[in-house]
């Protein structure tokens, strides 16, 4: 499905990351860019799936909204890449100490944060809705583990209508590649395209 034709939650992130990864741009040391962004339906799972693990684990922040509207949202990132993002977004990278360190996971809570709020706000208010999003929540490990702590939050056997984005990050010779991921319930979408946005 082409969002920027048939979606208006797909043009709904879009836009909103484009303007968020705009301001990024403007006050940290990287340069950020949308690549791309697909709507789908599937289940946490089928979200998760959308990053190309490979065989090694990924980095990820999420969150979830309840309420009237409840969606989840997430940012998967490669923990080979956390000194390029943490370069990219603070304009220095910390001390290598094997793994991903407690200043690693909360750089990333930050970015996730800004990101995923920021797309939460176009969504909700498209739809004239306030909304209070959980504490952002951090977990590392395969797909499985990634999944596993989504469902958690978003529910168990539901199908979502998912935007799934890329984003580019750069700064100086280093880049990275991380998806973003909006889980939205088919009445919560189906909302939206009433909107008309």
């Amino acid at each position: 499905m082409n969002p920027t034709e048939n979606s208006v939650v797909g043009r709904l992130a879009e836009l909103s990351l484009e303007k968020c990864l705009v301001r990024l741009s403007k006050v940290s040391a990287g340069t950020w860019q949308l690549v791309d962004t697909a709507v789908l339906n599937g289940t946490p799972g089928t979200a998760v799936g959308q990053y190309n693990f490979g065989k090694l684990p990924a980095a990820a922040v999420y969150f979830d909204i309840k309420g009237n509207f409840p969606m989840t949202s997430l940012m998967i990132f490669d923990p080979a890449d956390i000194d390029c993002i943490s370069k990219c977004f603070l304009g220095y990278s910390f001390p290598k100490q094997g793994g991903i360190s407690a200043s690693d996971e909360v750089m990333l809570l930050e970015l996730g944060n800004i990101v995923l709020n920021s797309l939460s706000n176009s969504v909700f208010n498209a739809l004239g809705q306030s909304f209070m999003p959980s504490v952002p929540q951090f977990v590392a490990g395969d797909a499985v583990r990634i999944a596993e702590s989504v469902r958690a939050v978003a529910g168990a056997g539901v199908t979502f209508r998912i935007v799934a984005s890329t984003l580019a990050i750069q700064c100086d010779n280093r880049n990275s590649i991380c998806k973003v991921l909006a889980l939205v319930p088919e009445e919560m979408a189906q909302a939206l395209e009433r909107t008309k946005a």
